[in-house]
């Protein structure tokens, strides 16, 4: 996404965990504990992928994209499709996505990836800067109305 920034990476953690199975200091069970919500947060809001599981190598993955933000009040921590996102990111300020991989087969889950989306991320990391007067500084707001007006 064009305002995606301050991305964390969890694939090294990923790693790590399927070496501790593989070594056999982790257990299966430990591992594949998919909550019923995350399952059909999964099923309903969920992106697939073409990655394969690396537990049971039978199913693909889902991707689910869980939002936390202050703008958001009462619909924090739900979770919502890509193009939901997109969305939001035009109309909130900021806000925080957490991507967990799901399957569906043996209830392996794992954290993926956290950023930060939202208006913030199209002027650089600043907001419009207001003016004594309370009016929008022109050259943000003009900046603007074209970024809009081309799409």
């Amino acid at each position: 996404m064009r305002t995606q920034r301050q991305v964390v990476d969890y694939s090294l953690r990923k790693r790590a965990l399927l070496r501790e199975l593989l070594a056999g200091r982790v257990g299966t069970y430990d591992l594949c504990d998919a909550s019923p919500y995350l399952k059909n947060a999964a099923r309903f809001h969920g992106e697939p992928t073409e990655q394969r599981c690396p537990i049971c190598r039978s199913e693909n993955l889902t991707h689910v994209h869980y939002i936390y933000g202050d703008e958001l009040k009462q619909s924090a921590g739900q979770a919502r499709t890509v193009a939901e996102l997109s969305v939001l990111a035009m109309t909130l300020c900021e806000f925080q996505v957490f991507v967990v991989e799901v399957c569906l087969g043996c209830d392996w889950n794992h954290l993926v990836e956290q950023y930060l989306l939202g208006r913030d991320g199209l002027t650089g990391g600043e907001s419009e800067q207001e003016t004594p007067g309370g009016v929008a500084a022109a050259s943000g707001a003009g900046a603007r109305r074209r970024r809009e007006a081309q799409r």
